[in-house]
C-alpha cells in the first residue's frame, strides 16, 4: 500500500519555497491583480494574501506619512480625517473579480471532481463483475486492460473518497488477476510489463537523489507515485520487493526536500538575527552629537550602508518579516526626520545672516562715495567687524554678498588712500625700517656674547621709535616683531637661569658651613616661594580665561600677560631646581 505521505504535498511547505515579489508601490500590486483577474495566469492563494499584505502595508505607509505630515504642520491629531484612496477602491474591485474566478474554477472543479468519481466507481463495478467467474475473468480480459486504461486518464475525484476508492480498485483488481488461472499466461505477462514500468519508475525516483532542484526533485517524486498507483499488480512475490525500492528512493527524496526546508528555516532565522543587529545599529545612531553638515553626512552615510546591508539580507520567518521591516523603517524614519528638521533649522538662521549680511552691503554701498576718510573708515571697519560675528550663508549666495560688500568698502579705500598717498610713503617706509630692525633681531638668536640683552634693548628701542606700518601689514609685522622678542627672552632666560643655577649651587657651599639647620632654614623660605609663584602663576592664567582679543588693547594685554606667564614659568623651574639641588 503506497504511503499517503509521499503522495501528498505539504501546502506550508510549497508556501514557503514560493518566491514574493517586493512591490515598491501601490500602483505595481494593483497592475499584478489586473493581471490576474483577467484569469490567464494561475492564481494561487499564497500569492493573493502577499499582495493583500504588500497593498495595504504600502497604503498604510501612506497614511501614516500624511498624518505625520499634518500634525507636523500644526494640525490637530483629534481633527485628521483618513482621506479615501481611490487606488483602494480599484483594488478591492479587481480583488472581488479573482474570488468570482477563484469559486467559479473550485466549482467547476468540484464538479469534474464528482464526475469522475462517478466514472470510477462504475469501473469498479464493472471490473467487480467481471470477477464472479474464472470463465468471465478470463473473457474479460482486454475490457479490463481498456478499464485500467480509462481509469488512469480519470482525473482527481473528492479528497474524502480518495483513499477508499482507491482501495475499492485496487481490490477488485487483484481479485480479477486471482482469477484469472484460466489465462495464466497472459497474466504472467501483464505481471511482467507492470514489472518493467515499476521498475522503471524505481531507476527515476532513485536519479531524483542526484536532481539538483530539490523542490523539483519532490514535485517529479508526486507525479511517479501517481504513475506508480495507476500501474496494475506484479507477480505476487516480487510485490513488498518492488515496493520496498520504490518507497527506499521515495525517502531520500523526501529527506533532501524536508531537509532544504529546514535549511530555510535556519536561514530565516539566522537572517532575523542579523536584520535584528541592524535595527539594533540604526537605533543606536545618535543624532545629538550633529552640529554641522559634515557630522550628519557622515551619520547619513553610516544609515545608507545599513540600508543597502539590509538589502542583501534575505527573508526572515514568515511571522517576523513584516515586523521586523517595520522596526527597521521606523529607526531610519526617525533618523531623517531629525536630519531634515536640522536642515529646516539651518535655513531659517541662513536666511537670518542673509538678511544681516545684505543690511550691511547696503550701509557699505552708502558709506562708499563718503570723503570723510577717518570717520567713514572707522565705520566701514566697524561694519567689517560685524561682518565678520553674522555666521554662515549658502555658498553662492555668500560669494556674491562678500563681493559686494568687497567691491564697496575698497572703493572707499582706494579713494582714501589715493588723497593719502604721501602718508602710505612714509608708512611704507616704515615698515621696511621695522622688517630691518627684526632681521638683526633675529640674528641676535645666534648670537653668543655676553652684551646680547644690551643688543637687544637698543634694537627695542629704535623699534619705538619707528612710526605707522600700513594698515593691511600691522598684524604681521606685530606678530613677527614679538614673536621674535619671544625666542630671544626664552634664550635669555635660558642663559641666565643657568648662571643663576650655577651660582646658587656656589652659594649654597658658604650656607651648608654653617650647619644643617641653616641649610633647611634656607630650603623653607624657597620652598615658601615656589609655592607663591605657582599661586601667583594660577592668578594668571585664570585672569587669561576672562580676557578677549576683540581690540587692539585686548590683544596688547593678552600678549603681555602671555609673556610674563611664560616668564613665571621660567622661574618656577629654577626654582624647582634650586630645591632638587638643596634635597640633594
Amino acid at each position: 500500500m503506497i504511503d499517503s505521505q509521499d503522495m501528498t504535498l505539504n501546502a506550508e511547505q510549497n508556501d514557503s519555497a514560493q518566491e514574493k515579489r517586493i512591490y515598491a508601490s501601490k500602483e505595481e500590486v494593483l497592475e499584478r491583480v489586473k493581471t490576474l483577474a483577467q484569469g490567464e495566469e494561475e492564481i494561487t492563494k499564497p500569492e493573493l494574501d502577499h499582495l493583500k499584505t504588500a497593498f495595504y502595508f504600502l497604503l498604510n505607509a501612506e497614511r501614516e506619512a500624511a498624518q505625520k505630515a499634518y500634525i507636523a504642520d500644526g494640525g490637530d491629531p483629534m481633527q485628521y480625517v483618513v482621506t479615501p484612496d481611490e487606488t483602494e477602491e480599484a483594488f478591492k474591485a479587481e480583488m472581488n473579480k479573482i474570488k468570482e474566478i477563484r469559486q467559479a474554477a473550485f466549482q467547476k472543479a468540484e464538479a469534474e471532481k464528482q464526475a469522475n468519481l462517478k466514472r470510477k466507481q462504475e469501473i469498479i463495478e464493472r471490473i467487480k463483475a467481471l470477477t464472479t467467474t474464472p470463465e468471465e475473468a478470463a473473457t474479460g480480459f482486454e475490457e479490463v486492460k481498456a478499464l485500467q486504461a480509462e481509469w488512469r486518464e480519470i482525473k482527481a475525484v473528492p479528497a474524502e473518497n480518495a483513499s477508499e476508492l482507491w482501495n475499492n480498485y485496487k481490490l477488485c483488481q487483484e481479485q480479477f488477476y486471482d482469477l484469472l488461472k484460466m489465462n495464466f499466461a497472459a497474466r504472467e505477462y501483464d505481471f511482467k510489463k507492470n514489472l518493467e514500468q515499476k521498475t522503471a519508475l524505481c531507476e527515476a525516483a532513485e536519479r531524483l537523489a542526484n536532481e539538483e532542484d530539490v523542490v523539483s526533485a519532490f514535485h517529479q517524486l508526486q507525479e511517479l507515485h501517481n504513475q506508480y498507483r495507476e500501474i496494475g499488480p506484479v507477480a505476487k512475490e516480487l510485490r513488498e520487493e518492488v515496493w520496498a525500492r520504490f518507497k527506499a528512493a521515495s525517502t531520500v527524496v523526501n529527506k533532501r526536500h524536508a531537509d532544504h526546508f529546514e535549511a530555510i528555516r535556519r536561514q530565516e532565522e539566522e537572517n532575523l538575527a542579523k536584520k535584528s543587529e541592524l535595527c539594533d545599529k540604526v537605533e543606536s545612531i545618535s543624532t545629538d552629537d550633529c552640529k554641522s553638515s559634515a557630522d550628519w553626512e557622515k551619520k547619513t552615510r553610516e544609515v545608507l550602508d545599513l540600508q543597502a546591508e539590509w538589502k542583501t539580507i534575505g527573508f526572515a520567518p514568515k511571522s517576523m518579516n513584516v515586523k521586523i521591516f517595520e522596526r527597521f523603517r521606523t529607526a531610519c524614519d526617525q533618523f531623517f526626520t531629525a536630519k531634515n528638521e536640522f536642515y529646516d533649522e539651518r535655513r531659517e538662521r541662513y536666511q537670518e545672516n542673509i538678511s544681516k549680511k545684505e543690511e550691511l552691503v547696503k550701509k557699505a554701498q552708502e558709506l562708499q562715495d563718503s570723503t570723510e576718510w577717518k570717520q567713514t573708515a572707522d565705520k566701514l571697519i566697524q561694519l567689517q567687524k560685524e561682518w565678520k560675528t553674522i555666521g554662515m550663508v549658502p555658498h553662492k549666495i555668500g560669494d556674491q554678498l562678500w563681493n559686494d560688500f568687497l567691491s564697496a568698502c575698497n572703493k572707499f579705500f582706494e579713494a582714501r588712500n589715493a588723497a593719502t598717498s604721501d602718508e602710505r610713503n612714509e608708512q611704507t617706509e616704515n615698515l621696511k625700517k621695522k622688517q630691518d630692525i627684526i632681521e638683526k633681531l633675529k640674528a641676535l638668536i645666534e648670537d653668543t656674547a655676553d652684551d646680547l640683552q644690551q643688543k637687544m634693548q637698543t634694537l627695542i628701542e629704535e623699534y619705538k621709535q619707528v612710526g605707522h606700518v600700513p594698515f593691511k601689514d600691522k598684524d604681521q609685522i606685530f606678530r613677527e616683531y614679538h614673536d621674535t622678542l619671544d625666542t630671544l627672552y626664552k634664550k635669555l632666560n635660558k642663559t641666565r637661569a643657568s648662571k643663576r643655577l650655577n651660582a646658587f649651587k656656589e652659594g649654597l657651599k658658604e650656607v651648608a658651613k654653617r650647619g644643617e639647620n641653616a641649610v633647611e632654614t634656607e630650603r623653607q623660605k624657597m620652598q615658601r616661594r615656589y609655592n607663591d609663584m605657582k599661586q601667583e602663576l594660577e592668578n594668571y592664567e585664570n585672569n587669561l580665561n576672562f580676557l578677549t582679543a576683540s581690540s587692539k588693547k585686548g590683544s596688547s594685554l593678552i600678549d603681555e600677560m602671555n609673556r610674563k606667564v611664560e616668564k613665571l614659568r621660567d622661574e618656577i623651574k629654577l626654582m624647582k631646581e634650586k630645591i632638587k639641588a638643596m634635597n640633594e
